[in-house]
């Protein structure tokens, strides 16, 4: 991640949370988007919710996302504080802590509750994570629900130059290190970390969606403005070269991905590429095709 000559990806705009909601009780969430109506500027990316940073006092009765259904796309769970536990109704569960990753790709559907963990919830403590959607091609919005836990010690990281800080690798490939999220869209996931003055050179594929998400810090992107906590910088498709410079210690999300290009029909939790295709997901899951949590 050295300075080169590659063709940069211009700037398209710096957002902040276009909304901001409770999600069950357990999540406060701020919405980057689709609530900022970027669809077409984040293809295959449907969905970016920033949950806290929060407090949540101790109980015994863990908060959450109680049975919920989903069919038509992927969610991807992200935690830096706190502790999630999942299960769904094709008997996956899993709990993922700071640094670990949940990729459930609910396909032709899947119900499922996202609690605090019983054990962190008791303690109580500070809750920051991040929930993406990714989108899945018409031709996989029915195939078979998978679900993966990813654990911090399985997401190799790259020491960047000169102690400038560290990049880990979630999905995608980075110098010959690949995330061991497995994909339906080729996508790259990456944590970035920079000290104060650290700069990075992030090479995205050309043609791809690209997009960084600040949690913590103020960075530039290929000199653009300043973006602070819980704003996205978007970037062009075009070219592969972002230089990410922070004025203070920083900590982001990179995400990029291969447009599908295809129409999107939304309601609620379903993300078809039709309306009809929305009312027979109601209706499946109303008569019980996805399944139930017992």
């Amino acid at each position: 991640m050295t300075t080169s000559t590659l063709v940069a990806k211009d700037v398209l705009g710096i957002y902040r949370p276009g909304s901001s909601h409770m999600v069950g009780d357990g999540f406060p969430v701020r919405n980057l988007f689709p609530s900022n109506e970027l669809d077409q500027a984040v293809d295959p990316f449907l969905l970016l919710d920033y949950a806290g940073p929060q407090k949540f006092e101790p109980t015994d009765h863990p908060r959450g996302v109680g049975e919920h259904p989903h069919r038509g796309f992927e969610t991807v769970t992200m935690m830096y504080q706190g502790s999630v536990a999942h299960r769904d109704s094709s008997g996956n569960a899993g709990v993922i802590g700071p640094g670990d990753v949940q990729w459930m790709t609910a396909a032709s559907g899947v119900v499922h509750e996202e609690l605090h963990e019983a054990d962190w919830a008791k303690k109580g403590g500070t809750f920051q994570a991040i929930q993406l959607w990714v989108n899945l091609p018409r031709y996989k919005k029915m195939s078979a629900p998978r679900y993966q836990t990813i654990l911090k010690a399985q997401i190799p990281t790259i020491e960047i130059a000169g102690g400038a800080g560290r990049l880990r690798v979630i999905a995608g490939a980075c110098q010959g290190y690949k995330g061991p999220a497995r994909t339906v869209t080729p996508i790259e996931l990456y944590d970035l970390e920079l000290v104060a003055g650290g700069c990075a050179e992030v090479l995205l594929p050309d043609g791809h969606t690209a997009a960084l998400f600040v949690m913590r810090g103020l960075v530039s992107a290929n000199g653009s403005n300043d973006a602070g906590e819980a704003e996205l910088i978007v970037c062009e498709r075009g070219g592969s070269s972002v230089v990410i410079e922070a004025r203070e210690g920083s900590l982001l999300l990179i995400l990029s991905g291969q447009p599908i290009r295809e129409p999107i029909a939304r309601y609620g939790p379903f993300v078809m590429n039709t309306k009809i295709e929305l009312v027979q997901a109601l209706e499946d899951y109303k008569a019980g095709k996805m399944g139930h949590l017992s």
